[in-house]
């Protein structure tokens, strides 16, 4: 940043579209270097993300498979793969706040360097996002809560997964049963079939009350149908 572009006193920089495609300020310069950089980060930690549920629908896939292939394999396998799947959710929520770390930065250089430089008609802010970057730096912090973190998974991607394993072992225990008709075919050793039935029915209400409970979304960068209907209007 040179001294045409930046005001010291702080109150106001000037436009900083106009210069933006200068040899100061082009694809050689800090701020340059600064964003590519933070894409890459962004970039594995998106690539962690995918492999944690890449290795989720393969655990349950074979945990699927193994299950329906003889009639005489407890039922209690599927849900072993619906506990399973709880563990990666967990994983993966835990990866996401790390991931919407990187996310967050380049966001807000491209909401405020780039979108500017690209239409050099626009004013740049009075710097407020800069010092939001440097403290970000100073002090690296989770924006999104953890429970945010399992809505957005779950909503992406692990309702999904819950749905058709929940549905999975259900047909499981009803028409596949071998020891007398539902729910007495959804016992567990001397846990009744109710009970278990009640648990499985619970713990699925409960991830969909956790996706779509009505929230103050901290992740502003989240691509949402919201944003994407305003887009096209």
């Amino acid at each position: 940043m040179t001294d045409r572009e930046f005001d010291p006193s702080g109150e106001r920089e000037r436009s900083l579209g106009a210069g933006l495609f200068e040899r100061e300020m082009g694809p050689s310069s800090s701020m340059a270097h600064l964003y590519r950089g933070e894409v890459h980060r962004m970039t594995r930690w998106r690539e962690r993300l995918d492999r944690t549920t890449n290795w989720a629908v393969t655990v349950m896939a074979a945990i699927l498979t193994w299950s329906f292939s003889a009639p005489g394999r407890p039922h209690y396998l599927v849900l072993v793969g619906l506990v399973t799947l709880g563990v990666f959710l967990g994983i993966e929520a835990h990866r996401y706040r790390g991931f919407d770390v990187w996310r967050s930065r380049v966001r807000l250089i491209q909401q405020n360097v780039w979108s500017h430089g690209l239409d050099p008609r626009e004013d740049v802010d009075d710097g407020a996002w800069r010092r939001k970057l440097s403290a970000d730096y100073h002090r690296p912090t989770l924006k999104v809560p953890f429970e945010e973190a399992v809505a957005h998974r779950l909503r992406r991607v692990y309702l999904a997964l819950f749905s058709v394993v929940t549905a999975a072992w259900f047909i499981r225990v009803t028409s596949f049963a071998q020891s007398g008709p539902w729910p007495e075919s959804a016992r567990i050793g001397a846990v009744p079939g109710v009970v278990v039935t009640a648990v499985v029915v619970a713990a699925y209400l409960a991830s969909v009350a956790v996706a779509f409970r009505p929230r103050t979304w901290y992740s502003r960068s989240e691509l949402r149908e919201c944003q994407v209907d305003d887009w096209r209007e």
